[in-house]
């Protein structure tokens, strides 16, 4: 099978610093690195790593920057476009502890192209993944679209908007959110998470784990590890676990396939850089 993912690309600016900011503080950062990020990018290069076909759908400004690092990782960019205003880019601070803060410039990712969508959708079949998050424009369509090719559907409801999550639930198979954000799409619906119409829940909860809801619950409890850099581990998580799925593995083994990439990634500097391969998991499960 394949994975398709329409999703962000942005060229991430980390700089470490001794504390976040507060409000009118300013701070000399103590080193700067620069690389591949954005929730879509991050996705496709986990999903990738685990061994999966991955194709991405999405768009980049004319120097081509995000697609091409994309393209490094092994990933399929036949219907990643060039033709946004600028690339989108990410200013994240990271402090000692492994916490960030993150700015954002959307830049081409809120500029995708309907036309490669259906172009991309055309080759997909049926029980092929489709991977979505709430860093792009046109998230309903593409839902849509990849519905009607018969895709499982994953959706990160991140950046969270209750509204927009909303509007989504009808389309998707398996709705990936963390704790705060699934207590507020169900606060926002008026029930229970038990009760919210969407066949499967993943729920996760950074060094606490996950767990999927769906005809049956699975716990997946987080690998102790001491981080360096949390940011994109979510991300990391979840293009792990969708290859896992990608690949027939049982939703166990899958969770715990993505439980064991994302403690991997945590400790490395960085967001895409920082993921780890297939070689690398299974040398750190088969030691757990």
């Amino acid at each position: 099978m394949t994975i398709y993912n329409f999703g962000s690309i942005n060229v991430d600016h980390v700089y470490r610093v001794p504390h976040l900011p507060v409000a009118g503080e300013t701070l000399t950062a103590t080193s700067l690195t620069s690389g591949l990020g954005g929730k879509g990018a991050n996705q496709s290069v986990a999903a990738r790593r685990m061994g999966s076909e991955v194709v991405h759908i999405g768009m980049v400004g004319p120097d081509g920057a995000g697609r091409d690092a994309l393209e490094r990782f092994g990933v399929n960019v036949r219907f990643t476009g060039t033709d946004g205003s600028v690339t989108g880019h990410a200013n994240i601070y990271v402090d000692d502890a492994g916490e960030n803060q993150i700015v954002v410039m959307p830049g081409a990712n809120h500029q995708q192209s309907l036309t490669l969508l259906k172009t991309a959708l055309l080759e997909a079949s049926e029980g092929d993944l489709f991977l979505l998050q709430n860093e792009a424009n046109l998230t309903a369509d593409a839902a849509r679209l990849a519905r009607e090719a018969g895709c499982f559907l994953i959706y990160s409801a991140a950046p969270f908007k209750a509204e927009k999550a909303e509007a989504m639930l009808p389309l998707v198979d398996l709705l990936v959110v963390n704790q705060i954000e699934a207590d507020q799409i169900a606060g926002h619906l008026g029930v229970s998470i038990e009760e919210m119409d969407v066949p499967n829940i993943l729920i996760t909860r950074g060094a606490k784990g996950a767990e999927w809801r769906g005809t049956e619950r699975y716990e997946q409890p987080a690998f102790p590890v001491d981080p360096v850099d949390t940011t994109g581990a979510g991300d990391c998580f979840i293009g792990a676990v969708a290859s896992g799925l990608d690949q027939d593995l049982t939703i166990a083994d899958a969770l715990r396939l993505g439980a064991a990439a994302s403690a991997i990634q945590v400790t490395r500097p960085g967001t895409a850089d920082a993921i780890p391969t297939r070689a690398e998991v299974d040398a750190f499960l088969s030691g757990s």
